[in-house]
């Protein structure tokens, strides 16, 4: 017996060391860390318990048998962050550059089905080469069945990629079927074609990183959510994630104990807006001050950035953001900000977390970019994604909310559960400016002063229509509150809201596909 445990220790130790210690130097040389250096900064300290650690390929082509692979170059298992169960695998690039084979692929999916089962996160590092050429179609299978449990748990269990090292081909649809991408700037890469083929085909020279790097996709694609220089402080931000988001669909997310004022009155957002109405600030200054402790967990912040989404507290409660910015493109919703709010607000909704939507929006961008890009279409996603959501919603409108983007914000007809407005808002089908150039443009055009009468009927177009007033006559603004009171009263309604039921009729997977 006592030889036969010997064994089984050199075997783990072996294991444990993947392509060697050689390879292991090269990954730490490349400013990498190895998988289960991953894994042990993302768990507990000691939580890890590893599942198939012995698996081997089953290929013998190319004379393939010959060939040691430990683990066959994935780590897979299950552990705790804050005490809470996750289930992780991560790619080993010391092994066979990581590449997925058949049985790589099935350690994946048995800890994905393990995660659908048990109602628990599950973490991806991804770091391979790709396709496993030697095992064909069996590598391709394998993709299709990580694929397709990726489509099981989405909306089930929080999944969460995390590109450490190059992620090419078909092994990119994994992570754009999870719900949140993470990258490791200048070593995570994502591309379909790399840049040899793109050469070949197109004519067109890009590097690895214009091509598939972090700031691109961060930037540019919108395909990643975060970005980091360096692995520790990328695993540290999935940390902070998990902490505002339940395990599963059936679990209400995790209050952490706010130790702030519930009651707390800024004066600040009394002066905050500026007295032009066309002058810009930054709405996450309101979020911020908001906020218990000021903490705001910002999504995407690179992309879109007339859109802000992410999460903060309240009272303790998680709570999901989407705000217009004025700061950018004056708060106008365009076609990539369309997307990345529709995408936000279903995994808000996905996950029980409750909406708070800060409008100040003067419109959709205007022309023909926009037009061509298919505005319509893609704000009909956000449109659609509010619609759909039946966690609690709270609007909060701080200056212009006009047209189709006021609705699209998230209005009472919408369903909106709250609807507040702070007293300089302004409610209408367009600015005062041009709905005055519209209605009154005869009596203008005839005025002996034009320029005085003009600002006349603006300003009594503000006084009949664009006010938050005339809006609450009619219960569209459940109340008009000084700005300073703002978060006592979100507490209030985010609290009366928590025992929200609220059905939709059944479909069969009757969604406008985003």
């Amino acid at each position: 017996m006592k030889n036969k445990i010997e064994e089984l220790i050199e075997s783990k130790n072996k294991i444990s060391l993947g392509g060697g210690e050689k390879r292991i130097e090269k990954q730490h040389k490349s400013s990498k860390f190895t998988a289960r250096e991953r894994i042990n900064l993302l768990l507990d300290e000691g939580s890890f318990v590893e599942i198939d650690a012995f698996v081997k390929h089953r290929c013998t082509n190319f004379e393939m048998e010959k060939v040691e692979a430990e683990a066959d170059g994935v780590v897979t298992g299950y552990g705790t962050v804050d005490g809470r169960l996750i289930f992780v695998y991560a790619q080993d690039f010391t092994v066979l550059g990581g590449s997925l084979g058949e049985m790589h692929a099935a350690k994946i999916c048995k800890v994905q089905d393990m995660a659908i089962k048990m109602g628990a996160p599950i973490v991806g590092f991804n770091d391979s080469g790709g396709a496993r050429i030697q095992e064909g179609v069996d590598a391709l299978s394998g993709y299709g069945n990580i694929f397709y449990r990726n489509t099981l748990a989405s909306g089930v269990v929080p999944q969460i990629s995390v590109i450490v090292g190059p992620c090419a081909g078909g092994a990119v649809y994994s992570p754009a079927l999870t719900d949140f991408i993470f990258m490791v700037e200048n070593t995570g890469m994502m591309f379909i074609t790399g840049p040899q083929v793109i050469k070949s085909v197109t004519g067109e020279e890009v590097s690895q990183e214009e091509l598939g790097g972090a700031v691109t996709h961060n930037k540019i694609s919108g395909v990643a959510h975060f970005i980091d220089s360096n692995e520790e402080d990328c695993i540290q931000r999935i940390k902070r994630l998990l902490s505002y988001l339940p395990s599963n669909n059936l679990e209400e997310p995790p209050i952490i104990e706010a130790d702030d004022n519930i009651n707390r009155v800024e004066e600040r957002l009394n002066e905050i807006i500026p007295e032009n109405p066309n002058k810009s600030y930054d709405m996450k200054e309101i979020i911020n001050i908001l906020a218990d402790k000021g903490e705001f967990f910002e999504v995407q912040p690179y992309y879109a950035q007339n859109m802000i989404t992410g999460y903060i507290r309240l009272n303790g409660m998680t709570v999901g953001v989407i705000g217009n910015q004025p700061k950018v493109l004056a708060g106008c919703i365009d076609v990539n900000a369309s997307d990345k709010a529709g995408r936000f607000i279903r995994t808000c909704d996905a996950f029980n977390i409750p909406l708070l939507n800060l409008v100040d929006v003067p419109g959709f961008l205007p022309g023909t970019e926009q037009e061509y890009g298919g505005i319509i279409r893609h704000g009909a996603k956000m449109l659609y994604a509010y619609s759909e959501a039946t966690v609690p919603k709270v609007t909060l409108i701080i200056r212009k909310a006009y047209g189709g983007a006021y609705l699209a914000m998230c209005s009472k007809d919408l369903g909106a559960d709250q609807v507040f407005a702070w007293p300089n808002a302004e409610i209408a089908v367009m600015g005062p400016e041009g709905a005055a150039n519209i209605i009154f443009k005869k009596e203008i055009e005839g005025s002996e002063d034009p320029v005085e009468f003009r600002k006349e009927k603006i300003a009594e177009y503000k006084d009949t229509v664009n006010n938050p007033y005339i809006a609450a006559s009619r219960g569209y603004v459940d109340d008009v509150i000084v700005p300073s009171t703002t978060r006592p009263r979100l507490i209030s309604a985010f609290d009366m809201l928590r025992s929200k039921r609220e059905e939709r009729p059944a479909k069969k997977h009757g969604n406008i596909p985003l």
